[in-house]
């Protein structure tokens, strides 16, 4: 019998929610998993699931035949009431299932994507999560450096929207992937203030972009060891959002290498 929570009080529910502080996260190795398409795509890329929550008030069919399917599995499925959901919900228009997974050790050992996006000291969980996106429709793989934000904050698997467990990505400190990608090959750091633009620069072969903090930019250690490049503009704004300025210069590195 599926075991049925009705209180938002109920101890189960506040440890679960309790997921989406960092510290929690830390201490437990566990993170939220919310959405039909991302539960699935975690599914999907082998990821392990401990057990799964449903609301069948807030799911769509297709979300109550998924959560049906995970408990044919062995996972441990829970209905709630609404209540209790919302406790563990981030979302304002909620689907009506949240998983719980174990975190894994992003080594940058097992990156070794041709084209890498490097994220430095990136601050809202909505631009790392959609770096997330975009290298994964570009093919690149994601290296997250000195993150002011986890690669496992419910908002950052949100905004993914699943490509969390599709990108191959690492967590590692600066010093760490300079080194890394010197080794790697070409290594274009994106800033404004470059002479070279975007489309003179060869960014072709293996390749890292750096793309730094929404406030404070790549810090100079990278610009030290890497080849500036900015991207034209014609307007007003002396700079683009960061997860925008990733996507122009991946794109135009699958571009090149076309």
């Amino acid at each position: 019998m599926t075991p049925h929570i009705e209180s938002a009080s109920n101890a189960r529910i506040m440890a679960t929610a309790r997921l989406k502080r960092r510290g929690r996260r830390q201490v437990s190795g566990l993170f939220i998993v919310e959405g039909r398409r991302e539960a699935e795509r975690a599914l999907a890329a082998g990821t392990t699931i401990a057990e799964v929550f449903l609301c069948r008030e807030y799911a769509t069919a297709e979300t109550q035949t998924l959560a049906e399917a995970i408990a044919e599995t062995g996972i441990q499925l829970i209905t709630t009431s609404e209540r209790a959901f919302d406790k563990l919900s981030i979302r304002q228009h909620p689907d009506g299932i949240v998983a719980v997974a174990p975190e894994w050790d992003p080594s940058i050992g097992e990156l070794r994507s041709s084209l890498t996006l490097v994220a430095e000291s990136i601050e809202k969980p909505g631009n790392l999560g959609a770096m997330f996106r975009t290298a994964d429709a570009a093919g690149a793989g994601l290296l997250i450096v000195d993150p002011n934000v986890d690669p496992f904050n419910p908002n950052v698997v949100r905004a993914s929207q699943g490509a969390l467990f599709s990108v191959p990505f690492a967590v590692t400190d600066s010093s760490t992937a300079i080194g890394w990608a010197l080794r790697r090959g070409s290594l274009f750091v994106g800033t404004p203030d470059a002479d070279v633009e975007l489309w003179d620069a060869d960014l072709s072969g293996v390749a890292c972009i750096v793309i730094g903090s929404e406030h404070e930019g790549v810090s100079g250690a990278w610009l030290e060891s890497g080849s500036p490049v900015r991207i034209p503009m014609a307007g007003l704004a002396d700079s683009l959002n960061a997860s925008v300025s990733a996507a122009i210069m991946l794109f135009e590195a699958v571009r090149q290498n076309r």
